[in-house]
């Protein structure tokens, strides 16, 4: 698989920018939590509290908040129907874990008022854990008949191809999920004063560069989508 990309310098000249910007983005979202969590949240209350409450102030009530190991780990489980927060955000008691927590919860939020975006991300949910396992062997397979089978090996070329466009389909439909996400749980903080101004800003900002990584990560995933086909797909 490497070899299948990293044999074509036009792959390293599309993607070695989004990697640097991939890695930047990180970097600058761990330093961000880093800084906001050395504030004591004014409101006092760890994240679990605040995921709770947002949940309860939302009559959501079969939702339950779980700690889980990892750094930003944090995720909502539509199936189980949990909250998960990292040990850093169900503990702590600032800006970043506030934001963290009522971020997750957005996401319950959203499944409890059956948000059309949450839909459509957990349809694709299956179908993407397929795909991405199995479209690199069905493409590279593609490839390989294609010299001796040209009209089975450009159909397996198109099948392999098609898997990652759920891939990309998946990255895209992720950012409207992440972006409501994270609107629903800065008005429901500021609304019910779980922070204040500075605290807000802070909440904000942490959000603002979580966000980031789905925009790089949507773009990697477009990005790869074009070069495939750019490669293969008219090839074939």
């Amino acid at each position: 698989m490497d070899l299948l990309y990293y044999s074509d310098p036009t792959y390293l000249y599309i993607f070695v920018p989004i990697m640097l910007l991939s890695f930047l983005i990180q970097n600058k979202l761990k330093s961000k939590f880093k800084k906001f969590s050395q504030q004591t949240l004014s409101a006092n209350l760890s994240g679990k509290e605040i995921a709770e409450k947002m949940l309860s102030d939302h009559g959501i009530y079969d939702v339950k908040v779980i700690s889980v190991r990892g750094q930003l780990t944090d995720h909502y489980n539509p199936q189980k129907k949990t909250v998960n927060l990292s040990q850093s955000v169900y503990n702590e008691r600032n800006a970043a874990a506030a934001a963290v927590a009522a971020h997750e919860c957005g996401h319950a939020v959203q499944h409890a008022k059956g948000y059309e975006w949450l839909q459509m991300r957990s349809i694709l949910v299956p179908m993407v854990g397929v795909t991405s396992n199995l479209g690199i062997w069905i493409l590279i397979a593609g490839a390989f008949i294609t010299q001796t089978s040209p009209t089975i090996g450009s159909g397996l070329v198109s099948i392999g191809i098609l898997g990652f466009a759920f891939g990309t389909l998946f990255s895209l439909v992720t950012l409207p999920v992440e972006f409501d996400a994270s609107k629903r749980a800065i008005y429901w903080l500021e609304r019910k004063r779980i922070v204040n101004q500075r605290e807000l800003v802070q909440s904000k900002e942490a959000l603002n560069w979580a966000a980031g990584t789905y925009v790089v990560a949507a773009l990697a995933s477009i990005a790869n989508l074009v070069y495939l086909w750019m490669r293969f797909g008219r090839r074939s």
